[in-house]
């Protein structure tokens, strides 16, 4: 069997649902005091900046903030969220509990990476038991926020066989391209398709991934 490695948000977890109200909420925060202008935000102008760690997606949304006003509104936007996602509003995709334990069941080893904070990743372990699916998991900052595609060739003397790559955003695709791996691409996230054009599969539904890791086993 495959080693399994998963990205997180806009792969397993809906994160649109925490990450767009606490969005909202902290760039109004900012327009009151003068810090940026007054705007309304289109989903679609929130949901690409997810996959991106906070750190990297603060420096190119307003590079022109006091880096103390940035790094103010990156805490009060993951202190937004984690609150969200402890009163119960965040979710995994409907039907990810069941394709991950299918895909373990079946011998695979799932391996969780994402650009995301160690207090992001324990909360979710912990509201989600995302022990129960995943053997390993790794997370940006514990590699000092490298790319993906760099973090990859950290941990992949670790693990033993092949590796797939799963995920919806070019940071993943990337990490399958620059390290010669196959690759699964997630439309149904937040990615465009243009971000997934060099997956080797792309699946439309978190349903459709137990199907494509079967093509590469063949």
């Amino acid at each position: 069997m495959s080693n399994l490695i998963f990205d997180y948000d806009g792969t397993i977890h809906n994160s649109m649902l925490t990450y767009a109200p606490a969005f909202r909420d902290t760039m109004k925060w900012l327009s009151d005091n003068g810090y940026i202008a007054e705007k309304e935000y289109t989903d679609s102008e929130i949901s690409c900046w997810l996959g991106f760690n906070s750190t990297d997606m603060w420096n190119s949304f307003h590079p022109e903030l006091d880096p103390e006003i940035r790094e103010k509104a990156r805490l009060m936007l993951g202190k937004n969220m984690a609150e969200r996602v402890d009163r119960g509003e965040g979710a995994l995709y409907e039907g990810a509990e069941e394709v991950l334990l299918k895909l373990k069941n079946s011998g695979n080893t799932l391996i969780f990476l994402s650009n995301c904070r160690f207090h992001y990743l324990e909360r979710h372990k912990r509201v989600f038991r995302l022990d129960r699916f995943f053997d390993y998991f790794y997370c940006c900052e514990a590699f000092d926020f490298i790319p993906k595609y760099e973090i990859f060739r950290k941990i992949a003397p670790n693990h033993k066989g092949s590796f797939t790559i799963i995920g919806d955003r070019f940071h993943d695709i990337e990490t399958a391209v620059r390290n010669g791996l196959t690759s699964i691409g997630c439309a149904y996230g937040f990615g465009s398709r243009e971000e997934l054009s060099q997956s080797d599969i792309i699946v439309n539904n978190i349903k459709e991934i137990p199907d494509a890791v079967k093509q590469f086993a063949t």
